[in-house]
């Protein structure tokens, strides 16, 4: 299979797998995991190629506690390869209260992070400095290294009545602890972060010349999803919101002539020739039935990056270079 030559780019690509999440290892092998309808386990798929994930076996690698934390609403899992160990990184609820949602780490010391054993380390350690991270609903972490930096960003929630989802970043000590007080990166500032929720969430980031490029999805999980984007540079000081620039409007959204609607919580992988690639959820229908974060219908798809002239990532359902 010849890279991207396969590649189906827009069209569903692994049904019913929202919030994806593709890891290229260091030896090519890609692997990829999501969050699964029914928000009960963490799952993992592998493979020699990018296309290959699309019906690769699929294993159970964690399935969710009976009761207390983690026993309902597992989210948005991600695998980083650290130090030299796997860790997933995922959200999880209480059945005492579904909304108390929190960010959670395993590790596997493994070479096979399918077949090996995975340990629960619990949630996700705060600064010792830090009062207030963590203590609100908290979800979404993407891990990314800087100048010899560990950083983590997340989104959690702030406020009384109407809860606002922020997106904030600290350095991290270890994969499970942070070493810094928390940062608020962005807040829902504009109309299109705001449709049914005030909603930041799912960062992810990708690198191009001297610049970091942070992709995040606003609002309801429904149509109106959609993506927005700051930017920094990399010899910036990245715990200074003033470093980060925030766009005006959204850098992807619902295409209703190609039927995709509410794209979002993007990862960026590459695929075998090293060409930058966007994996992100989007729905086919436009009208919902019910809750729209109860609809299993968010399927995982790829989409090509393209680089403006300035070198900024541009996102686009159009086909071509």
């Amino acid at each position: 299979m010849n890279g991207n030559t396969e590649l189906k780019y827009f069209e569903p690509w692994i049904l019913q797998r929202a919030d994806p999440y593709v890891y290229r290892h260091t030896d090519g092998t890609y692997y990829f995991t999501a969050s699964v309808p029914e928000y009960d386990r963490i799952v993992l798929r592998k493979s020699d190629t990018l296309q290959g994930l699309s019906d690769a076996p699929e294993t159970e690698i964690w399935h969710k506690h009976e009761s207390g934390p983690m026993s309902i609403h597992i989210w948005a899992p991600e695998l980083h390869f650290l130090d030299g160990a796997w860790y997933i990184y995922y959200a999880g609820g209480d059945k005492d209260n579904i909304w108390e949602i929190r960010p959670y780490v395993l590790q596997c010391k493994d070479e096979d992070p399918i077949t090996g054993t995975w340990t629960e380390l619990g949630k996700i350690q705060r600064a010792d400095e830090d009062e207030f991270s963590f203590e609100a609903f908290s979800l979404d972490a993407t891990i990314f290294e800087n100048k010899g930096e560990r950083y983590y960003v997340w989104a959690e929630k702030v406020g009384v009545g109407r809860q606002i989802s922020n997106l904030y970043i600290a350095k991290m000590q270890t994969p499970w602890k942070l070493s810094t007080v928390q940062v608020m990166l962005t807040t829902p500032d504009y109309d299109w972060e705001r449709v049914g929720y005030w909603v930041n969430e799912g960062p992810s980031v990708i690198k191009h010349g001297n610049k970091l490029f942070l992709t995040y999805s606003a609002s309801e999980t429904g149509k109106a999803y959609c993506m927005g984007m700051l930017t920094a540079d990399m010899d910036s000081d990245l715990l200074d919101p003033r470093s980060w620039t925030k766009e005006r409007y959204p850098v992807l959204k619902s295409d209703e002539t190609k039927g995709i609607y509410g794209p979002g919580h993007n990862s960026f992988t590459v695929d075998e020739e090293g060409r930058d690639i966007c994996v992100f959820h989007a729905r086919n229908e436009e009208t919902i039935e019910g809750d729209p974060l109860y609809n299993p219908n968010r399927h995982a798809r790829l989409m090509p990056v393209k680089w403006d002239a300035e070198g900024r990532p541009v996102f686009s359902f159009e086909q071509g270079e």
